[in-house]
């Protein structure tokens, strides 16, 4: 019986599994997999004993396609999981733990949505339109699970805003969507350099206070858009 916690690569079979190293290992008798899904499941499952992940890499990030280990510490692991949830006090933990995310989510979407502006610097006659602007760039960076630079904890609040103005520019005002990359190393990031350059000479005419011919002006159609 095995007494290590490991991980390993998914594979077409489902019954013998690849380590990193390429060296292959059977699933143990009275084994059994847990799908993923239930994170609560998962950690109370590891907690019980050995256990053999099975995940996926794409690109920086892994996903996990279950977790292997003896059939009776799944069924402990979800036992203990369904009790501790019909527990009163751990639902009442649950609300208010709730109630704090929710907070906490008014408070970063309120200086988060600061920042923007701060970044943006519009010229006081383009008020109305820098606040428009920085309400639609936070509600497509700010959403949980989004994805985006906003919800990183390796950038800076203010690096955040500023990512965030030009991916939203990059999907807005230009054809980054429609455009065809050629599959060669660096091209798309050279195309989004290209669109961030056309995007800040967009943004230093509102930020100089200069006259914008809005019928022409990719930000302002975009802004008003039907």
């Amino acid at each position: 019986m095995p007494t290590e916690t490991r991980t390993f690569l998914i594979t077409k079979s489902d019954t013998h599994l690849k380590d990193k190293t390429g060296k292959v290992y059977s699933v143990p008798a009275g084994w059994q997999k847990l799908p993923a899904g239930d994170a609560s499941i998962t950690r109370k499952l590891k907690s019980l004993g050995p256990s053999w992940t099975v995940q996926e890499k794409k690109g920086r990030k892994s996903f996990s396609h279950g977790v292997w280990a003896a059939k009776e510490h799944i069924e402990a692991a979800k036992s203990l999981v369904e009790a501790q949830r019909a527990d009163p006090k751990h639902q009442k933990k649950l609300a208010q733990a709730k109630v704090r995310r929710e907070e906490k989510e008014v408070v970063f979407s309120t200086d988060f949505q600061q920042e923007i502006i701060k970044f943006l610097n519009f010229d006081k006659k383009y008020q109305a339109l820098v606040e428009q602007l920085a309400v639609l760039v936070k509600e497509h960076a700010v959403p949980v699970g989004s994805g985006t630079v906003a919800r990183s904890s390796s950038v800076t609040l203010d690096d955040k805003a500023a990512l965030a103005v030009m991916a939203w520019m990059r999907h807005q005002t230009s054809a980054y969507d429609s455009t065809s990359v050629p599959r060669i190393k660096g091209a798309r990031r050279e195309l989004r350099r290209k669109i961030a350059r056309q995007s800040e000479r967009i943004l230093a005419k509102y930020r100089s206070g200069d006259e914008v011919d809005f019928i022409l002006c990719p930000l302002y159609k975009a802004l008003y858009k039907k």
